[in-house]
């Protein structure tokens, strides 16, 4: 990945030029590869052990042929698949990496679950024959429930399959030394327990055994990939720039990274949104980034725009956008595995941009609200039989609207919502707890056009309960400037959660775990004094997103 162009107008490459300015005057890359935690904080505190992903394109060569070694082992026992289940570092970095490389003949077909509806569980299980697929739990706390859920469910379900005795060697679990995980891995007899480095934090975990398991599988070459990642080391130049770039917009109110990429590499987006949110998004300030926004005819003044490049099909809108005077950085790649240096570069700028913004970038500490919530209501439920219940304020068609609409029409109810936010400084986020099919993301994102062209404010969606590994820290901890829009949606069927990995108890399904979610997060928004407006879309998600979208135009 190369920086070609910065398209600006003449303040803001001033402004540009002054940050990169200061970054030399003040050593800071420097500072960083000799893990200086003066940078943001006086203190050290989970910075100084989380600076390991620098060192990851040396350490993980030494890691390659036990990588190697387990997936080659798959293919000659007859696997074909290979199922990731993982929640936001653990599953975004593997995702990009099975969009972007696709799979390699004879290798795994690997497919990520992130997700705890119903029907994308019982999905996912329809689609895969348990004796021909590897299962990869990737947690590096080892206690992420969602994670743990679906481990319990799918090794129930392979033990169902092909048996108990058999049911262990199909699975290969990733974590840190000492986890509840690896503890369980062992106990069940796991083929493969890969061990992470523990300096490394989730989001910045791409080019550890995170990313780099599923890579393998699908049939990367993992040495060229570590070659990429090495030289954005040796040549840090780009994600300096980059760093220079959303600092100089951060210090002139240009807080909305908007992110557009070739087709080729418009996977990447859902990666870097995670890690940019995620460690900006913190002391009532932030970078929000906007991926796979539709397009629109033009944009407020609080924008960014970083161009990801593999081709030449969007160079005509990138340069109508450069033409009206906004800020365009553009990232050339020349290939596929310009992926490894992107991480790398996306690592450092993401780094430098917390030391503009005057935050500690490698912490989540608004993330942990939503959690405690929902366990709560997890815990209402299995002392009660049931979780709260909520009267709907308003009824109209499938919809139901929770809440304070302040209105008597869906059509008032939306209007009043939207009517809170300002141009050049509010965003909408949507927050979609739904089984996110082709169809139902056809319809999101022509909701997310709808508001842009009703509102002009950046719109952003969230996928629950990923988002809140991701983008949930900024919603909490930037601001305040956010709608929220949260979708709730039924289920056509549960699945039970077990007790416990091969037992066949279960005292709650994922149907009550994602609406404990969806409440948990609903409240920390509350408490945390953000505006949100909750639509139950109904049994039928596409067509509660119809009418919604009725309702909007």
């Amino acid at each position: 990945m190369k920086v070609t162009a910065l398209h600006a107008p003449e303040d803001f490459v001033a402004s540009a030029r002054q940050a990169a300015q200061r970054l030399d005057t003040e050593r800071i890359y420097d500072r960083i590869l000799a893990r200086d935690h003066t940078v943001w904080r006086p203190e050290p505190n989970e910075i100084a052990n989380r600076l390991g992903w620098l060192d990851s394109p040396q350490i993980m060569r030494a890691q390659l042929d036990s990588i190697r070694a387990v997936v080659d082992a798959a293919r000659q026992e007859g696997y074909t698949h290979a199922l990731l289940l993982g929640m936001g570092g653990s599953s975004l970095a593997p995702e990009v990496l099975r969009a972007v490389f696709g799979v390699a003949d004879g290798f795994l077909d690997l497919a990520v679950l992130d997700s705890t509806h119903p029907d994308a569980v019982l999905a996912t299980a329809r689609a895969l024959d348990p004796a021909r697929t590897l299962f990869i739990p990737a947690t590096k706390s080892g206690g992420t429930v969602e994670t743990l859920s679906l481990l319990k469910y799918f090794y129930n379900f392979c033990t169902d399959a092909i048996g108990r005795d058999a049911a262990g060697s199909h699975f290969a679990a990733i974590t840190d030394p000492g986890s509840g995980l690896e503890a369980l891995a062992a106990r069940l007899g796991f083929r493969h327990i890969f061990r992470n480095d523990p300096n490394i934090g989730g989001r910045y975990s791409a080019l550890s055994f995170y990313g780099l398991v599923a890579a393998g599988a699908v049939g990367i070459d993992l040495n060229r990939l570590l070659d990429r990642a090495q030289a954005a080391l040796d040549d840090p130049q780009p994600g300096l720039q980059l760093g220079a770039f959303l600092g100089a917009g951060s210090e002139r109110g240009r807080d909305k990274l908007t992110l557009i990429a070739s087709p080729g590499l418009q996977a990447a987006g859902a990666w870097i949104e995670q890690l940019i949110a995620e460690s900006t998004g913190k002391g009532g300030t932030g970078l929000l980034p906007v991926d796979l926004e539709p397009a629109a005819t033009a944009y407020g003044d609080d924008r960014l725009f970083v161009y990801l490049r593999l081709d030449d099909a969007l160079d005509d809108r990138v340069a109508s956008l450069a033409a009206a005077g906004h800020p365009v950085l553009q990232l050339d790649h020349s290939d596929a595995y310009d992926l490894g240096g992107t991480f790398l570069h996306w690592e450092i700028a993401t780094a430098i941009a917390g030391f503009f913004l005057a935050i500690h970038p490698f912490d989540q500490p608004n993330v942990e609200a939503a959690k405690v919530l929902a366990r709560d209501m997890v815990a209402t439920y299995q002392q009660q039989g049931s979780l709260p219940a909520a009267e709907p304020a308003l009824v109209e068609g499938d919809l139901a609207l929770y809440g304070d609409p302040g209105a008597d029409t869906l059509q008032e109810a939306l209007a009043a919502f939207l009517a809170a936010g300002h141009k050049g400084q509010s965003y909408i986020a949507l927050q979609a707890y739904v089984h996110a099919t082709p169809d139902v993301a056809q319809h999101l994102a022509a909701l997310r056009g709808a508001l842009l062209a009703r509102t002009g404010l950046a719109t952003t969606l969230g996928i629950g309960p990923r988002f809140l590994h991701s983008t949930g820290q900024l919603h909490k901890g930037d601001g305040g400037h956010g709608l929220f829009l949260q979708l709730t949606a039924g289920a056509r069927a549960d699945a039970p959660i077990p007790d416990e990995a091969g037992a066949p108890s279960s005292g709650m399904g994922f149907g009550v775990l994602i609406q404990a979610q969806a409440s948990g997060d609903r409240q920390a928004l509350s408490d945390a004094g953000r505006k949100v407006l909750r639509i139950h879309l109904g049994s039928d998600t596409g067509r509660g997103l119809e009418q919604l979208l009725q309702a909007l135009n």
